[in-house]
């Protein structure tokens, strides 16, 4: 492969890199397999995403992670219902290590209880293949954060075998992803059916029923239940409809659980003590976004710098640095994205993405790349002379995971390098 077309790869995949961020955030923190699970959605928070393949976008509204580039001041990014009663909860012995102001307000919780919790919590199966991670802190090491419980299994209802995951985790109160319990932009990520809501406690739940592949490439479904308390309790849920998350047969045409299922088990009360052993979190560096463009003032300007006749809608208005709309001209839609950023500092990295640009005669530096595909997708990386870089990208299709719906995209290259390469776009101070 030549250098240009790995850089070519490279920032395409860079592009279509989640900045979740969320989130994102976060550590994987679930047994076995579960616990590989791949960042799903830019927001994913740090008590773990429960796998699956993560959403595209160029930033998705968090820290930016483009080629060459490190994020810059980033957050540390069924038959019956379930039944509502508590299951028993043994306590773990308390680690000596930790401190009283570290320490949780309750007894660490063993593993295997928090495995016992999620099995009362089923409806009637079978269950194999259990595992369970408490909140007692690893051998040796005080209580600090970060800490988890999770348990997995395979369930069996009699209607074929369903991978399972479950995790329990805090946020602090300065921690971003509290806010960040929405649906995924389907523009990015398709799925069948997403809901979202507000409890009336005051939690935030989503409810999502996708796919454990955005691209479908495979047929196993992906259902996940998200709770965000107004404690900070992050209780996540997974299943699938096979008996691991990927690279397993399906075993049956949906997973187990129907939605209403999913919220039963992680509203449910019997968590409340597992929530009240995990330890507080450390305090979440937040971004400052003071000198950031968010995704309406970048909406505000492409709109101003698109050819007559176009508009832009079904956009994504949230967020930082990052922003996506459609374009439609009548002869099919075109989702395009926008990043930018302050490169000003980034002197090594200049030198490896714009190496051998195109230079204005402002100064400017500019790369234009093609990139095959169904969708296909136009690219066109620009480096102001006061350090802000915009990156430029649209598709043949109205979606990153729908097939091409035209020819090219709606907007040309010299059209994209207009938007780009605007001087609308200035280092804000």
């Amino acid at each position: 492969m030549s250098e240009n077309e790995k850089f070519e790869d490279d920032l395409l995949v860079a592009m279509t890199r989640t900045g979740e961020g969320f989130r994102t955030e976060q550590g994987e923190l679930v047994a076995g397999g579960y616990q590989r699970g791949r960042r799903r959605w830019r927001r994913r928070s740090t008590a773990a995403v429960v796998g699956g393949a993560a959403a595209l976008a160029l930033v998705g509204g968090g820290a930016v992670y483009l080629t060459g580039s490190p994020a810059k001041d980033a957050a540390p990014v069924a038959a019956a219902a379930a039944p509502s009663g508590s299951a028993g909860l043994t306590p773990a012995a308390s680690p000596s290590a930790a401190s009283a102001s570290e320490a949780p307000a309750a007894p660490p919780v063993s593993g295997d209880d928090v495995v016992a919790a999620f099995k009362a919590l089923l409806p009637a199966g079978q269950t194999f293949d259990a595992k369970g991670t408490g909140t007692e802190p690893p051998a040796g090491k005080p209580y600090g954060g970060g800490i988890s419980a999770t348990a997995s299994l395979v369930f069996d209802d009699g209607h074929g075998k369903a991978a399972m995951g479950i995790s329990l985790g805090r946020l602090g109160d300065n921690d971003p992803n509290r806010s960040q319990n929405t649906c995924p932009d389907k523009k990015l990520v398709p799925y069948d059916a997403c809901t979202a809501t507000t409890l009336p406690d005051g939690s935030t739940l989503t409810v999502f029923q996708g796919y454990e592949y955005p691209d479908k490439h495979v047929s196993t479904k992906w259902w996940n239940a998200k709770l965000i308390g107004k404690d900070g309790r992050q209780i996540e849920l997974s299943e699938w409809n096979s008996a691991a998350e990927k690279d397993a047969a399906d075993s049956r045409t949906a997973p187990p659980l129907s939605p209403e299922q999913l919220k039963a088990i992680v509203t449910d009360k019997s968590w409340d003590k597992v929530v009240a052993s995990i330890p507080e979190p450390k305090p979440v560096r937040t971004r400052d976004t003071g000198k950031e463009y968010s995704a309406q003032e970048i909406l505000q300007i492409t709109a101003k710098l698109l050819p007559s006749g176009l508009r832009e809608t079904e956009v994504n208005d949230k967020g930082y640095g990052y922003a996506n709309f459609v374009l439609d001209d009548g002869k099919g839609k075109s989702l395009v994205e926008v990043n930018v950023q302050d490169w000003g500092h980034n002197e090594v990295t200049k030198e490896q993405v714009f190496g051998n640009a195109e230079t204005k005669p402002d100064g400017s530096k500019v790369v234009v790349r093609k990139q095959p595909g169904n969708p296909a997708g136009w690219i066109v990386d620009a480096l102001h002379p006061d350090g802000t870089r915009v990156v430029v990208a649209a598709y043949n299709s109205g979606s990153q995971r729908t097939p091409a719906t035209r020819t090219t995209p709606v907007l040309t290259d010299e059209q994209l390098q207009t938007i780009a390469l605007s001087p609308e776009w200035k280092l804000k101070k």
